[in-house]
């Protein structure tokens, strides 16, 4: 059978992948999944190494940037912080605890969650904007190396 991207990891298929970063720093948001329409990602573990820090109180922030759906008004685009950690220069962390998140935003969907409708407009994923994991640090001379392992499902 001749390989094809798509064999794969087409609809209907649960892919286990995981992504190595050599280096994240403050100087933005790193993305370390990216959301496609359709799918649900459910993180295993991410792993954080520190190399060395700017300063030796600097922390480094795990968040989803997606979709508030505590917001009225439209809460496109947020970041929804998992954790802050402080790892010491030379120290691993390692975070397990399962959670899962969507690929996209809703579409019709105005804030708060409050009723089977709007939990199932969550679901189905309808607008085009994507949702990502994103690793910050404090400062833009951190140095860390990060491996995130997941569970991608695609349901299109």
């Amino acid at each position: 059978m001749a390989y094809n991207s798509t064999t794969f990891r087409g609809a209907g298929t649960e892919i286990l992948r995981c992504h190595h970063f050599e280096l994240i720093d403050g100087a933005a948001a790193h993305k370390i999944i990216f959301g496609a329409q359709y799918h649900i990602y459910t993180v295993l573990s991410v792993i954080i190494h520190c190399n060395s820090l700017q300063a030796t109180t600097n922390k480094i922030d795990m968040a989803i940037l997606g979709y508030d759906t505590t917001a009225t008004s439209g809460g496109s685009a947020e970041s929804c912080k998992i954790f802050r950690q402080l790892v010491a220069a030379g120290d691993t962390f390692v975070w397990n605890d399962k959670f899962s998140f969507n690929g996209h935003e809703p579409v019709a969907f105005t804030g708060p969650l409050d009723s089977a409708v709007k939990q199932d407009a969550i679901a189905d994923q309808g607008s085009a904007v994507p949702q990502y994991l994103t690793l910050e640090s404090t400062h833009a001379d951190d140095d860390y190396e990060v491996t995130v392992t997941f569970i991608d499902q695609n349901n299109a």
